[in-house]
């Protein structure tokens, strides 16, 4: 088997994909200030960004999980990869040839499963795509024309075609090395009386792709009247691909979210090529089920919910449309974003509206109008006779618990008042106080009752609580501190501008920081050969230094964290230096105070000239400090 990568080829690897690049497939970064970059981090629910990634380090740190580290352990982390599947995979989107310790270099054996599962999923998809100029995929060219869809519409999306055979693709993919195991844990295949059958046959082939770009699953369409399977059959849940967690079109549609601060969220396939071919670039789809909460997650990343997000929904406006709208509407407050929906006229989809009245009626219709509660209400309280008091009681006792879910006091009172007319109750306010009630009621069950959430922490806490990591013992850094808060900053200056707290810094003992954690850190850099002339491989020298993760981990997060100057210089740096230094002379006076106390004037009188002198020198040097700042170091 091929063995343990080169080391150089490593750091090779990790030097030449930048890390934001990396980062950016997964979720919108924007500008924190100092060179880094900040997002809702992709490893934690949170409601505002405490991810941040510094390009200039090639470091990655959620101030809110504390998940931290560079290129290769984001995509160890994010996709669930070995370090070797992370370093192939990285390798190949930079043109890296990797080199193997023992047994030469083997790429195609022992490559790792998702590794291995991606890449039949890519010749999967290309051998879909030549079939569909087969002559017997006519039936389906024939379907993507009826639809608006040419050539080029096809070869965007990667639609394709699966033979009606039973075994065309499993022969193929066969003959490219892959086992049958392979085959059929990728789903691409199903056991059959005789071994492995395609899963696909005769059907129009979407290719899904994760929000990296790369295959996962596929989304099949039923073209001929003798197929006796559903309309359309999705890849089974796999080591690779969860329906739950993946988008159709988000691969294309990501940066346009990210750049507009908009999705749609359509229902179909053909629905996101309409939209698309439309110019609207930001739809997306759910892949054969609902649309729920890791969905969410998805597309939070993208739109970072700042306050002019906007998601529309365009369900059909028949039962199972207004049901799924419900659905979208129960997950709604996990969204800061607004949202709203889109129904077409005659509950025509994207794609029919395309065909019956052109690309402007598309875009039209996803301009965002209703908002998604004043829909979902809609269709709670028009099941009811509004016209009897019976009925405006019912319509208010089911749709009131719904109002009372929105955790916003502000929005849940508006949507309350909306409510009451709605229903036609005249007294709004006794409409607000039964909402309100059931709001406490529902928290009182606990339903919503509990401190904040780990997705609540904010990764800037400069006048917070950070807890220590679990390596050095100690209390909880509190930021409160202002000692705590002034070792914060100078290791993040000796870690991030060396040269700025050089030569000074090095002469600094573990003993001047009073937090155990930024004492190990201390130690690291010591043990890294310290800050003065610090070579180019510096912080990650300093990472390796580490005793442990937790260690690690804060060494990562003091190397991205911002530093808070307006400007970041030798006069700052110093600034810092004189307090972390000050607070250690003014320690050690208090501990001298105590020692001179105990001895009294009655102790050996050599012991308690040599105290007194100590105590002088120590009195003068504070002084000093005060008065000259970092010219007295």
């Amino acid at each position: 088997m091929a063995g343990r990568i080169n080391d150089d080829d490593v750091k090779a690897v990790r030097d030449a994909v930048p890390i934001d690049s990396v980062v950016s497939e997964y979720l919108q970064l924007r500008n924190a200030g100092g060179g880094n970059l900040k997002g809702l981090c992709p490893f934690h629910d949170e409601k505002s960004p405490s991810f941040q990634v510094s390009p200039s380090k090639g470091l990655f740190h959620c101030f809110g999980c504390q998940e931290g580290g560079d290129t290769i352990a984001f995509v160890m982390k994010i996709d669930h990869l070995s370090f070797s599947e992370t370093v192939e995979r990285l390798a190949a989107k930079a043109g890296i040839t990797l080199r193997y310790e023992e047994g030469g270099y083997n790429p195609g054996h022992q490559r790792g499963e998702r590794i291995r599962l991606i890449e039949a999923h890519k010749i999967a998809a290309e051998f879909y795509v030549t079939q569909l100029a087969s002559p017997e995929a006519e039936i389906g060219r024939k379907f993507l024309a009826e639809r608006g869809f040419d050539q080029a519409a096809a070869e965007h999306f990667g639609v394709g075609y699966s033979p009606a055979g039973w075994d065309h693709l499993t022969r193929f993919l066969r003959g490219k090395g892959f086992s049958d195991k392979e085959l059929i844990v990728s789903g691409l295949s199903q056991e059959g009386r005789r071994g492995p059958i395609d899963r696909f046959r005769g059907r129009l082939m979407w290719p899904i792709r994760d929000v990296g770009g790369e295959i996962v699953g596929f989304g099949a369409r039923r073209l001929r009247d003798d197929d006796n399977g559903p309309k359309y059959l999705n890849t089974p849940e796999t080591p690779v691909y969860k329906k739950s967690q993946v988008l159709y079109g988000v691969d294309l549609a990501k940066k346009e979210i990210a750049k507009t601060s908009r999705a749609v969220v359509v229902e179909g396939y053909t629905d996101v090529m309409a939209c698309h071919l439309a110019g609207v670039t930001t739809a997306i789809a759910t892949c054969g089920t609902a649309f729920g909460g890791e969905h969410i997650k998805i597309l939070r990343r993208l739109l970072m919910d700042n306050g002019s997000a906007r998601v529309i929904f365009t369900f059909d406006g028949d039962a199972a449309g207004q049901k799924a709208a419900l659905r979208a509407f129960e997950d709604d407050q996990k969204f800061a974003a607004e949202t709203y929906i889109a129904i077409a006229p005659d509950g025509m989809d994207p794609c029919e509206l395309r065909l019956a009245k052109g690309d402007d009626a598309v875009a039209d219709l996803v301009e965002p109008r209703t908002p998604l509660f004043e829909f979902a209400l809609r269709q709670i309280v028009n099941r009811y006779d509004l016209d009897t008091p019976a009925g405006r009681a019912a319509a208010l006792d089911e749709a009131a618990p719904v109002v009372a879910k929105i955790k916003n006091v502000a929005s849940q009172h508006e949507v309350a008042v909306q409510l009451a007319g709605l229903v036609g109750i005249l007294d709004t306010q006794f409409v607000v106080r039964r909402v309100a009630q059931i709001a406490r009621w529902q928290r009182g069950g606990g339903k919503e009752q509990g401190g904040p959430q780990r997705g609540d922490n904010r990764g800037q806490r400069a006048y917070g609580e950070v807890q220590a990591p679990r390596g050095p013992a100690g209390p909880a850094l509190n930021l409160r501190s202002p000692a705590h808060r002034t070792e914060r900053e100078l290791l993040k200056l000796a870690l991030q501008y060396p040269a700025l707290v050089s030569p000074a810094f090095d002469a600094y003992g573990t003993d001047e920081f009073t937090a155990p954690p930024y004492a190990a850190v201390r130690q690291c850099i010591q043990d890294a050969g310290g800050a003065d002339g610090a070579p180019a491989d510096y912080l990650d020298a300093v990472r390796e230094a580490a005793p442990d993760d937790a260690v690690r981990a804060l060494v990562t997060e003091l190397a991205v964290e911002t530093i808070f100057a307006k400007t970041i210089d030798e006069v700052y740096a110093g600034a810092q230096l004189v307090q972390v230094r000050l607070r250690a002379v003014d320690r050690r006076i208090r501990d001298v105070q105590g020692t001179l106390a105990r001895l009294g004037a009655h102790g050996d009188a050599e012991r308690l000239a040599a105290v007194q002198n100590e105590l002088w020198v120590l009195t003068q040097y504070g002084q000093s400090l005060r008065n000259h700042g970092a010219a007295a170091l």
